[in-house]
């Protein structure tokens, strides 16, 4: 919780938002998020189907055992549609990526492209992409969309989902480009001179004369 992690541009990034599953340990995870703070820690369980209205649902308000007591309202749990996850991170995993040579001579990476870090091993990788979507069929015989493993561990590809809801919970879906431009000036990275890494094909903005309100704040850390 209290690691930090290097950006490109030097600046040291503390956690804003975790999101830790809920489907094992219940009751010790809730116990967990309750000792570290629900405004950074955002205990979550997975829901499947395609039919919800938002990706990320809640919070609502559960009970939770301490010592063997019962706490009313002693949790705050999200709900997340992994499978409208799964197919975002499908889809980004399989958008065109420039060549060495064309980034730089100033290609951009596609908005959403999954960069891998250094230590992704070949496990990791498989994990990562340990399941696939079919089609099924009820008793009735109505089709539907299904996400099914490929393979027993898949714990990269958990990870990836339950990181993209924490993005989702501290409100990164609903930033502005006011918000993005706080965020990079944080950072020290000049308008218009992105990192290869950085650049993602955004239109430009205007120049930016007064800073945003209403979203994180100046912090040491965002995502």
């Amino acid at each position: 919780m209290g690691r930090n992690w290097r950006h490109e541009g030097g600046a040291e990034l503390g956690l804003a938002r975790l999101a830790i599953d809920t489907g094992y340990e219940t009751s010790a995870v809730y116990a967990w998020a309750r000792a570290n703070g629900f405004a950074q820690v955002a205990p979550v369980k997975g829901a499947e189907g395609f039919n919800r209205a938002a990706p990320v649902s809640g919070p609502t308000f559960v009970d939770a055992t301490a010592g063997g007591k019962r706490l009313r309202r002693g949790a705050r749990l999200w709900t997340v549609a992994v499978s409208t996850f799964k197919t975002e991170t499908y889809r980004f995993l399989r958008l065109p990526r420039p060549t060495s040579e064309e980034v730089e001579d100033g290609a951009a990476f596609p908005p959403g492209t999954v960069h891998l870090p250094g230590w992704a091993d070949s496990e990791w990788i498989k994990q990562l992409v340990a399941e696939q979507l079919v089609t099924v069929r009820n008793r009735r015989g109505f089709a539907k969309l299904e996400w099914q493993k490929i393979r027993e561990r898949n714990e990269a590809l958990d990870c990836r989902i339950y990181a993209r809801a924490a993005a989702w919970i501290a409100g990164a879906d609903r930033w502005g480009e006011a918000s993005w431009a706080d965020l990079e000036d944080q950072l020290g990275v000049p308008v218009g001179q992105d990192t290869p890494a950085g650049r993602i094909g955004r239109p430009e903005r205007p120049p930016q004369t007064t800073r945003p309100s209403g979203w994180l704040g100046r912090r040491k850390g965002w995502l």
